[in-house]
């Protein structure tokens, strides 16, 4: 579209760009097919556009991929695109504010292409919305005020680096590939602007995200202090500057993205933060009717194809969302898979009873009150295992071990299922077996 064609949809449809909003329209026809094809568009992908305005990178998008969906706050220019588009069953437009747009139904289309000529006034927390991991964006392109893209690829002992930084650059490698002048959009902007591609961190560090996040925020709070008097008491600062080669009196914006996540692993006081299994703890063996033929080491059962006794744990809110643990990629079996709130073996001489609320206690942090709701037989799908299958409900504080679990993450139960149908393979099978069973008996639990 050119900007005769966007200035006159905006005066069709009522739309003084609002510079609360930072409604600034992009109207080069060429910019937009260049900033496109940065997003490398194949025919099978999904693309989620934020902010897409009149449709100006959207028209070089429709029809090239498998799926469209478009963020538009602006109720008005949303009619508009769900007419322009009225034809097509490829585009879904959603009147929504990106930075609270649910990005969790977006886990069924999976993995997500994310396009955004973002609002200034809002770009940051758009992008923390869509990309703070977890989520189902694996490839970004952006365009956002200079300043703002020159804090997120800033270096450490530079006045533009922070938390927004070290956010950003924990999890995603960033590249400004181009800037571009205030005189391609509608109206002109003040300042220049910056496209960037953001592509997953190749970082394979574990570490406990949420803390990782805490003693950032901490460390910049005042960021002419010294990191020592803004860190909790949770580890000796002196004994970990040493470690890492930092001064004693060292302040945030000296420190790297790797030394800060030496200082979370560091700090983090969990007792089973380096422990993803033991290969020696003693299992029961059993028979095909759950009957205790003799004791074997945890690696012996699962190398042996033993059958053994286990338990999951489905936990619901008061919202009837059910909590997904993301396995993390130490675990021995299916790392990186979505799994069962929590899950685990029986010790040798251990009750079903009496894992349930250890299993939850030790992986997630919670003392619930736990309901035996089913049994499933061992099959391959199960790995062998008897499976005590319990529900409980909580609403509080989870606090797992980052060497266990990645990330966990409430979800709606219809909205599961339907991710369950479409991409099976993003889960634990253990916990497909489990779920068809609850959602089957119990899609009413906690009415």
């Amino acid at each position: 579209m050119i900007a005769s064609e966007i200035i006159g949809v905006l005066k069709q449809h009522g739309v003084t760009p609002s510079k609360k909003l930072g409604q600034n329209f992009l109207c080069d026809a060429n910019v937009a097919r260049w900033i496109v094809e940065q997003l490398e568009p194949e025919a099978h992908d999904t693309v989620v556009e934020v902010g897409p305005g009149t449709g100006a990178l959207t028209e070089h998008l429709v029809g090239r991929v498998k799926r469209v969906i478009l963020v538009e706050f602006d109720a008005r220019l949303a009619e508009y695109l769900k007419h322009k588009f009225s034809d097509r069953d490829d585009v879904d437009v959603h009147h929504f504010d990106g930075a609270r747009f649910d990005v969790r139904q977006l886990y069924k289309h999976a993995p997500i292409k994310f396009l955004g000529n973002l609002p200034y006034s809002a770009g940051g927390a758009i992008m923390r919305n869509f990309m703070k991991s977890p989520t189902p964006v694996v490839r970004a392109v952006l365009m956002l005020q200079k300043e703002f893209i020159d804090r997120i690829v800033a270096e450490h002992r530079t006045k533009a680096y922070g938390v927004l930084s070290l956010r950003m650059q924990s999890e995603w490698a960033s590249q400004p590939v181009k800037t571009v002048p205030p005189e391609a959009f509608h109206p002109r902007p003040l300042i220049d602007s910056t496209v960037m591609t953001c592509v997953p961190s190749d970082n394979k560090e574990v570490y406990d995200k949420r803390l990782f996040d805490e003693l950032v925020r901490r460390g910049f709070s005042q960021r002419r202090k010294q990191v020592k008097k803004q860190l909790p008491d949770t580890a000796n600062w002196e004994e970990v500057s040493a470690e890492l080669g930092l001064p004693v009196t060292a302040r945030a914006e000296e420190i790297t993205l790797e030394q800060w996540i030496k200082i979370t692993q560091m700090y983090d006081d969990n007792p089973l933060k380096d422990i993803p299994q033991c290969d020696d703890e003693i299992f029961d063996v059993v028979d095909e009717n759950d009957e205790v033929v003799r004791q074997e080491k945890r690696s012996v059962v699962h190398a042996e194809n033993l059958l053994h006794r286990a338990v999951h744990v489905l936990v619901f809110n008061k919202k009837k969302e059910i909590l997904l643990q993301k396995r993390s990629i130490l675990k021995d079996k299916c790392p990186g898979l979505w799994d069962s709130s929590a899950a685990g073996h029986l010790d040798a001489g251990e009750s079903y009873d009496a894992c349930a609320p250890r299993e939850l206690k030790e992986e997630l942090g919670v003392e619930a009150e736990v309901q035996h709701i089913a049994q499933l037989k061992p099959c391959e799908n199960t790995g062998w295992e008897h499976i005590g299958l319990y529900v409980a409900r909580y609403d509080g504080v989870l606090r797992f071990p980052c060497s266990e679990i990645e990330h966990a993450m409430w979800f709606e139960m219809d909205e599961l299922s339907a991710w369950i149908q479409l991409k099976p393979e993003d889960f634990a099978p253990g916990f497909i077996q489990c779920w068809a069973i609850f959602y089957e008996k119990f899609s009413s639990y906690g009415e």
